[in-house]
């Protein structure tokens, strides 16, 4: 396990676009080791209370034992993309922080088939105990299905081939195993770019594809602004462009009225505006990146909920 894999990304700068109040009542939908999840209930008084949320169930292990007998502290075994649902948000949110993708302990846990640097079962879910595997579904898709997931979700210029390869591979016996998946992916693609290991778009894609991430993020971004009290801070952290565009989309389309189409008349009326942007986007420092590696591609974007 590395030295940086229990470290909150961007610690201080949630806390800040957080504005924890002492009697608030805050979601943390991606507990992860609870780095950010304790920082926030240091702020919080007798009177304010700490929901936490995580789909792994070796995160939530991790919460009951550390927060299970605060008071303060609701658990619940799920995905950030149910938060509407859950009836602990019902009476209303003065923060919701998702830090969002895979998180540093499932990349370190070899057994978890996140990384292709230890061979591993090809698995990629982050509760393992629901869904398909990464194995699975690349035994039951078809080639354009396969390949449509590679471009789609991680923007892999080489995703037919690479398809077609996975595809005649399996016929001869299912891949199972990482390093199996990321040899064969390296083979096709040659030498990548400089720096980067052939197989790392391929895998970012079929992850956030077994995990059904970028849906469960637009739910989790809907739910929570459904959820937030006027005034209440949404805290987002994004590792790569594909969450950071939905991010900045959504905050951009509920905090500022709809152009107006060129050559016609102005809308009567524009629905109201339901979130105020705080600041522009934040990137993590450079003494950061140099204690923490993993943050480098962070991005923060703070929104506020408006009447």
């Amino acid at each position: 396990m590395t030295s940086d894999a229990h470290v909150a990304v961007m610690l201080d700068e949630a806390l800040d676009g957080l504005c924890v109040r002492e009697n608030g009542v805050y979601l943390d939908g991606t507990f992860g080791r609870g780095g950010h999840a304790r920082a926030v209930l240091e702020c919080l008084g007798p009177d304010g209370r700490l929901l936490l949320m995580d789909r792994d169930p070796a995160a939530l292990a991790v919460a009951r034992a550390e927060f299970g007998s605060d008071a303060r502290v609701t658990i619940r075994h799920g995905s950030f993309a149910d938060l509407a649902d859950w009836e602990a948000t019902r009476t209303g949110l003065d923060g919701v922080l998702l830090d969002l993708g895979v998180s540093s302990p499932q990349l370190d846990d070899a057994e978890r088939g996140f990384s292709f640097r230890a061979d591993a079962p090809l698995d990629m879910r982050m509760d393992p105990s629901s869904g398909m595997s990464a194995a699975e579904f690349l035994a039951r898709a078809n080639e354009t299905e396969i390949a449509d997931v590679l471009w789609k979700f991680g923007e892999e210029r080489m995703n037919r081939r690479i398809a077609h390869a996975i595809v005649e591979r399996r016929a001869e016996a299912p891949i199972v195993r990482t390093v199996e998946l990321a040899e064969l992916i390296a083979r096709v693609v040659g030498r990548g770019e400089p720096g980067k290991h052939p197989a790392t778009r391929s895998f970012q894609a079929l992850r956030i594809a077994v995990n059904d991430e970028l849906d469960a993020l637009e739910r989790g971004l809907r739910g929570a602004l459904g959820r937030l009290k006027v005034g209440g801070r949404l805290v987002v952290i994004s590792f790569h462009s594909l969450e950071d565009r939905r991010v900045k989309q959504l905050m951009r389309n509920e905090s500022q009225a709809p152009p107006a189409k060129r050559g016609l008349p102005p809308p009567p009326s524009a629905p109201p505006l339901r979130l105020k942007l705080i600041g522009a986007a934040q990137f993590p420092s450079a003494a950061e990146t140099a204690r923490n590696a993993r943050a480098r591609s962070a991005v923060l974007r703070v929104a506020e909920k408006l009447a």
